[in-house]
């Protein structure tokens, strides 16, 4: 675990490099590829995409997300290219294109929704794709009731928390091209599925989901046969990485941040945390990490790194330390 969890060098030895399917960049190597390209977001956009707490620099945008953009730009682009070829060889009048969609998964507390924004904000200035929708995955967990009713409340986030149909459905109606797909919402504050809440998707060019479990393989039905997984209508799919004891130790700060903000509200479903003291958040925290996030990152979610087409791996102060891409 250690060694490749350091990163060790071992991406130092031409053996392995030769034979890898992927392309590993550090940082300064990543981010010269930035150099080319202009950014389009302003101080103020970039200070309004952050995250609770999330130390998104400037520099990291232009460092990191910039290429990214322009990556996954050329990749959209080339794929629309691909779909008018394949309709000409088809002889159909060509149908507009389906949206490219993009996973993004990672643990809870490792930056995920910063970095969908980022990504969200940043695609939709490239003039070929100017409609980026974003969709979190947390809409689809039952509602509270029903996690109640199957004795889950304390496995939310784990795969079997969340609706797959009702998921796997959504995201086979955003590929068919339908003008519409409606997706639940969910609000953090209450800690529940909003009733009657919807967010609606229209004919987006790209469609960013984002989501802890969204690179689950398909699982093996009962009689034997693999039902369909989400990460099977992904163009392109993107896992937010760090050292476990650093998500742990991120998750614990967020934690102590909401104690002084979201948890005051009297409606918020944590409001009985805000009356701990210091010490007791951060045990109460860590209790709450190493009984449901924790182990749902070990057994469900790092598992399913190796599947990504792109891993950024963060370091303890949140800055993207490396990229790994695998190749075409």
């Amino acid at each position: 675990m250690a060694s490749s969890h350091h990163h060790a060098g071992h991406h130092h030895d031409e053996a392995t490099r030769e034979a890898s399917p992927y392309v590993e960049l550090e940082r300064a190597t990543w981010a010269e590829l930035a150099s080319e390209t202009e950014s389009p977001l302003t101080l103020e956009e970039v200070q309004r995409l952050r995250g609770i707490g999330d130390s998104l620099s400037v520099q990291e945008v232009r460092d990191v997300y910039l290429p990214l953009s322009r990556l996954l730009s050329m990749r959209v682009s080339s794929a629309s290219a691909l779909h008018r070829e394949q309709e000409a060889f088809l002889h159909r009048r060509t149908p507009p294109r389906t949206p490219f969609v993009i996973g993004l998964a990672g643990s809870v507390a490792v930056g995920k929704s910063t970095a969908a924004r980022v990504l969200q904000q940043m695609l939709a200035r490239w003039p070929e794709h100017p409609n980026v929708a974003l969709v979190t995955t947390d809409g689809f967990l039952y509602p509270n009731a029903e996690l109640e009713r199957r004795g889950l409340l304390q496995r939310k986030g784990f795969p079997e928390s969340y609706d797959r149909r009702a998921l796997l459905r959504f995201v086979i109606d955003i590929k068919s091209g339908r003008d519409e797909v409606e997706a639940p919402v969910y609000s953090h504050l209450v800690y529940d599925v909003v009733p009657g809440e919807r967010v609606v998707v229209k004919r987006p060019d790209i469609v960013i989901v984002e989501g802890l479990n969204v690179l689950q393989p398909a699982r093996v039905r009962d009689d034997g046969r693999t039902a369909l997984g989400l990460s099977d209508f992904f163009d392109f799919s993107i896992f937010v990485d760090a050292s476990t004891s650093h998500i742990r130790d991120w998750y614990v700060d967020r934690f102590l941040r909401l104690r002084e903000t979201a948890f005051r509200d009297p409606s918020s479903y944590f409001a009985k945390y805000a009356a701990l003291t210091h010490d007791e958040a951060v045990d109460e925290a860590r209790r709450i990490w190493d009984a449901i996030n924790g182990p749902n990152l070990e057994q469900n979610v790092l598992p399913t790194r190796s599947r990504a087409t792109l891993v950024l791996r963060k370091d303890h102060d949140h800055s993207v330390r490396w990229v790994r891409l695998r190749k075409l």
